[in-house]
């Protein structure tokens, strides 16, 4: 008897990405065939995988349910099921609000979602990293940890996910071996909080012997860095992102903002002094390194004085990238519970506007530099007339691409070519294979 079709819509992060990955190869290994983030799904069993982050992901989540939950009602789909963030969040109030849902998962117990199918037993041996790549054939996500140890007063992340689990390092690397047998060059390590790998097995950081070994493997082209956290950075990583041609002179690393006391209020553990320490360091032991940022403007308490620290503090550091939102307050957090939400909207939004303009500039006269010179790229798609590709310092969906015109010759999606950059706009590059 033919299985019914899956649909599998992701929601949030590339580490719900991940998951989501996982389920869709469960449902592969028993005969069912599945669709990753239809335009139009229409099951008959469709699977939500939530985000429960901040409010504007977790009203999207939301905005999702209820629309499938509708097509259920409507006979358009027979069941629907809800996993992730945003369920393991409030999974009673989901219960009680959107009953149309057959049945809600957290984030941890989603593979249980077959056991209720029939499918699988309950104390079956699941393999844990097996899954279906959604991405381009050439780049994989590759979650390395679960969770958090960090308090930062902001975020609900820890509330959601629990406290850091560092995944074994020999079985990430038999990920890797597996992936790459399947055809992936590129691999985007993510954590939620990657230098803090292996501080939970044995009181150590092993990030750079982690990084190091992966390098080692044969048909591993580029390693790139995601999530990062500036307190107690393991310095001998950037000796590996030095000296390993593979591991991409990358490096995304969240700092939120720069004004001693935004940061104590923040409960970051690093002062305005250390942080400017840490990146001159992080450039001088890696030279040409792009470096990834996001920051926070409108947390409780902040001074117009803070801000202009953040504006200088940009200009002064002119990251390649830089990614930045305002203050939104998450129940059960410690800034919901000890702080005032007192920074107006308009001022939240007017900071953010005056942060983004300047970060536009910097990022339009880094790109007006790279005009003329040769890069490394791979290309990732075709759209329309041009080839799209990325450099070493541009990480998938994120960040500024290198658009090729296709009319010059024929190029081959996921291969690395020699590109000279030949003009550049704000966000994206123009450039023509040598």
């Amino acid at each position: 008897m033919k299985k019914p079709h899956v649909d599998v819509i992701t929601m949030g992060c590339s580490k719900n990405l991940v998951d989501s990955e996982q389920l869709i190869q469960m449902f592969e290994d028993h005969g069912y065939s599945c669709t990753h983030d239809s335009e139009q799904p229409t099951g008959p069993i469709v699977v939500i995988n939530t985000c429960g982050f901040i409010g504007d992901a977790k009203e999207e989540s939301i905005n999702m349910i209820l629309q499938l939950a509708q097509a259920k009602e409507q006979g358009e789909i027979e069941k629907l099921f809800v996993m992730g963030c945003l369920s393991q969040r409030y999974p009673k109030e989901l219960e009680a609000e959107i009953p149309q849902v057959d049945k809600y998962y957290g984030k941890f117990n989603f593979r249980q979602l077959l056991s209720d199918l029939g499918e699988l037993e309950e104390t079956a041996d699941v393999d844990n990293y097996r899954r279906h790549i959604t991405t381009p054939a050439h780049y994989a996500y590759l979650k390395i940890s679960e969770g958090c140890n960090r308090h930062c007063a902001y975020c609900a992340i820890p509330i959601i996910t629990g406290k850091h689990v560092s995944r074994p390092m020999e079985e990430i690397l038999s990920e890797v071996k597996m992936l790459v047998e399947q055809g992936v060059k590129e691999f985007q390590v993510i954590a939620q909080e990657l230098t803090y790998y292996g501080v939970d097995i044995d009181g150590k950081q092993h990030i750079a012997e982690l990084v190091a070994k992966m390098s080692d493997i044969p048909g591993v082209e580029w390693i790139r860095l995601h999530y990062a956290y500036p307190t107690h950075f393991p310095i001998e990583l950037l000796d590996v992102m030095r000296e390993k041609k593979n591991v991409c002179r990358y490096l995304d690393i969240a700092l939120q903002h720069i004004s001693d006391k935004v940061l104590k209020d923040m409960r970051r553990d690093i002062s305005k002094q250390q942080t400017y320490e840490l990146i001159t360091k992080i450039r001088e032991m890696v030279p040409g390194i792009a470096i990834r940022t996001t920051l926070m403007v409108g947390f409780p308490g902040e001074t117009e004085a803070d801000f202009e620290e953040v504006l200088d503090f940009v200009r002064a550091m002119r990251f390649e990238r830089m990614g930045a939102f305002a203050y939104s307050e998450e129940e059960q957090t410690y800034s919901a519970l000890h702080y005032t939400d007192d920074i107006p909207e308009e001022t939240k939004q007017s900071r953010l506007d005056r942060l983004m303009r300047l970060q536009q500039d910097i990022s339009a006269d880094i790109h007006n530099n790279m005009v003329g010179h040769n890069y490394k790229v791979i290309i990732d798609r075709k759209e329309g007339d041009y080839y799209i590709g990325r450099t070493e310092f541009s990480s998938p969906e994120v960040d500024p691409e290198v658009l090729i015109p296709a009319s010059d010759k024929p190029l081959e999606i996921g291969m690395f070519y020699e590109v000279t950059i030949t003009d550049a706009m704000e966000f994206d590059l123009y450039g023509k294979v040598v």
